[in-house]
């Protein structure tokens, strides 16, 4: 059973937050632009691994 709210509610919007992040709002920054890039990818990655989680969470163990 997956986490719809999990997967759509936190592992979308942060993929989405960290993409725009990373690729609109670095290259507008001279100074900082490593750093934001840095928080945007650190920030999708986290999405990303919040989404893989919803897919495979279980509110109840599996037992076999």
């Amino acid at each position: 059973m997956a986490s719809k709210a999990i997967t759509v509610g936190v592992g979308i919007p942060m993929i989405i937050v960290g993409a725009l992040m990373a690729w609109l709002w670095a290259p507008l920054e001279a100074d900082l632009q490593n750093q934001v890039e840095l928080v945007g990818s650190i920030i999708g990655i986290l999405g990303v691994i919040f989404f893989i989680c919803g897919l495979f969470y279980a509110k109840e163990p599996v037992m076999h």
